[in-house]
Parts: structure tokens; C-alpha cells; sequence
């Protein structure tokens, strides 16, 4: 038995969506001498942030954001698969070679590929 109240989570907050028309009043507002941006920004229930923003956007300074792939991306197709030639080598034409050296004197062995499993026994 659930002893426990559940409780109703509470609604996800979504991003708020502006007109363009609620956004030139309120920066027009903002342009008025003598007025400060953060309490226009406050009378309307906005980030002064987001304000200044928007003014930055309709003096020129800063570009509009679109939604989507960016303006100056230009639509190239992408590249279809291409398919690409790998060398293959016949594996029994390569030896592995190990070289050991202590000082002034080496030691080198050479093991075919298809005793692998001996080097490993012998290298340990």
C-alpha cells in the first residue's frame, strides 16, 4: 500500500513568443529621453536583458535570430557515399619482428603470422 501523497508536478516552462508589433512598442518606449531600459523592461515583465537585446536588434548591431539552418548557410546537397579502395595485404607476406636490447647487445626474432599464438607464449 502507497503511504506516500503524490503530487502533481508542476508544468514545464515554456520559452514566451513575442510579436513583432509587442516588440517595436516596447523598444520605442525604451527610446524615449530619460527613460531607463531596465524599468520598461520591468513594466512589461521582461528581462532587461532580453531588452536590451531587442534594441541592439532593431538599431542594426545585432542580427535577428531565424529559426532554422543560419541565413548565410548555402543549401550544397550532400556528398553521395564514395566508396574508397583499401589495400588489402595477404597476411601471411608480413612477419612480425621483435627486436630486444639490453645494453650493447640485441637480440631479434622473427615469427610467422599464423604462429601467433607461440610468440605470445614465448614473449610472456
Amino acid at each position: 500500500m502507497n503511504t506516500i501523497e503524490e503530487q502533481a508536478q508542476p508544468a514545464r516552462r515554456r520559452r514566451r513568443r513575442y510579436s513583432e508589433e509587442f516588440k517595436a512598442r516596447v523598444v520605442a518606449a525604451c527610446q524615449v529621453a530619460g527613460v531607463s531600459v531596465a524599468v520598461v523592461a520591468l513594466g512589461h515583465r521582461l528581462s532587461a536583458n532580453l531588452l536590451r537585446r531587442w534594441l541592439d536588434q532593431a538599431e542594426g548591431r545585432l542580427r535577428k535570430r531565424l529559426p532554422g539552418p543560419p541565413a548565410d548557410a548555402e543549401s550544397v546537397p550532400l556528398p553521395a557515399f564514395v566508396p574508397v579502395a583499401i589495400e588489402v595485404k595477404d597476411a601471411h607476406s608480413t612477419t612480425p619482428h621483435v627486436e630486444v636490447r639490453r645494453g650493447d647487445q640485441s637480440i631479434s626474432v622473427s615469427w610467422p603470422v599464423s604462429a601467433a599464438a607461440q610468440r605470445a607464449l614465448w614473449l610472456r
